[in-house]
């Protein structure tokens, strides 16, 4: 268990890595990790609306780089996630989960003829359903704040990147017609000792202007 020194000491350590050691490979133990923290991620109701596309080839690297205004980080960095959201979300995918849910529980489908009448009803008529496609990419988000800290807390360096060509992401990925869509990128690895991001101070508004007590 991690201690609050711990935490803070790796949170502030935390920073958008903009330069990428490419030599550096990342412990199969702490991907292991990582891709858990993936699956693990909570989301609204646990829908789950978001796959995770880990590329490794390089050569499809290197044309996600061009679609991503050559920044060095797609190819450089030791691992390359792209996150996914649903477009949309439909009463098949409220069976798909409460039929997991009934597996990986061991309770009866029927017992849960309550929640989804409620789920459908929220994708229907629910605020989020004026823009699902909106709501869905929020659990995205979520998912990928989960991934970098988690490797922030395994010293593991990230940089979320929506400078990103979404749509020339979907087409090398064989996402157009698909249910899903591109939304950010996110590279993990190790910082390059030459990055000068590395060890410039972190700039945040101080807390007693961003967190307010009632």
């Amino acid at each position: 268990m991690m201690t609050p020194t711990d935490v803070t000491q790796q949170l502030g350590w935390r920073y958008a890595t903009k330069q990428f050691d490419p030599a550096r490979a990342i412990p199969d133990e702490h991907w292991t990790a990582l891709e858990n923290a993936l699956v693990t991620s909570p989301s609204s109701f646990g829908l789950q609306p978001w796959k995770f596309v880990v590329v490794d080839d390089p050569e499809l690297r290197g044309q996600l780089r061009t679609a991503s205004w050559n920044q060095s980080q797609i190819t450089d960095a030791a691992r390359l996630v792209v996150f996914l959201g649903k477009r949309t979300i439909e009463t098949t995918d409220i069976d798909r989960f409460l039929n997991r849910t009934a597996e990986v529980r061991g309770t009866p489908i029927e017992s849960l003829d309550g929640y989804r009448k409620m789920l459908v009803g929220f994708v229907k008529n629910g605020w989020a359903a004026k823009d699902l496609a909106g709501w869905n990419a929020r659990q995205v988000y979520i998912a990928l704040g989960q991934f970098m800290t988690t490797a922030a807390m395994l010293g593991v360096d990230t940089c979320p990147m929506e400078g990103i060509d979404m749509a020339r992401y979907d087409e090398l990925l064989g996402l157009e017609g698909s249910d899903y869509t591109t939304l950010v990128a996110c590279t993990a690895g190790y910082r390059h000792a030459d990055d000068k991001y590395g060890n410039a101070p972190k700039v945040r508004y101080a807390a007693d202007e961003l967190i307010e007590r009632r």
